[in-house]
């Protein structure tokens, strides 16, 4: 037992004195870092924040959150045809379309002090980009809605576009 003792003393005093010993340089990194943030404080300094008093795209936003949220919110969902320069409807949908990278949960854990990602007022973790959207969309002839996968870029409108094509496939 002493034995053990006498070695864990000796490993602690050689992990402290080398440690203590080796002065790192700072990376190029840390150094562009703090030039970044001194030019950064120059220019809040110089210019200041902008006089923002009315908050409106912040309550434009709001708004929007609020509407998108309305229970029986019917929407119509189109794919847009670069060949011919018009949308193609897809059909009848409820809401709008959900990024299919959005999380429910949050997929990363907290570690230290490490920034995480927060969710969404609509509790959601939205993606920074996605390729394929879900989709609920609404079946006109059974009367129920499922959701569809849809690897095209898609408009949802809050209203039936005049001049669209009508999809393939799609029975009125």
């Amino acid at each position: 037992m002493k034995k053990i003792l006498n070695y864990l003393i000796i490993a602690i005093i050689f992990l402290s004195l080398s440690s203590s010993s080796c002065e790192t340089q700072p990376s190029s990194d840390d150094i562009q870092r703090q030039q970044q943030e001194k030019i950064l404080a120059e220019g809040t300094s110089a210019v200041g924040m902008p006089a923002i008093k009315n908050f409106r795209e912040k309550k434009i936003l709001k708004d929007i959150y609020e509407l998108r949220d309305q229970l029986g919110l019917v929407t119509y969902t189109y794919i847009f045809c670069d060949m011919t320069g018009k949308f193609t409807y897809i059909g009848e949908s409820i809401g709008f379309g959900i990024p299919a990278a959005t999380q429910f949960t949050n997929p990363q854990k907290t570690e230290y002090t490490v920034a995480i990602p927060q969710a969404d007022p609509n509790g959601l973790f939205s993606p920074a980009s996605a390729e394929g959207t879900w989709v609920l969309m609404a079946d006109p002839v059974n009367k129920t809605a499922a959701p569809q996968y849809i690897e095209s870029r898609i408009s949802v409108f809050t209203y039936k576009l005049r001049h669209a094509i009508v999809g393939v496939g799609y029975e009125s």
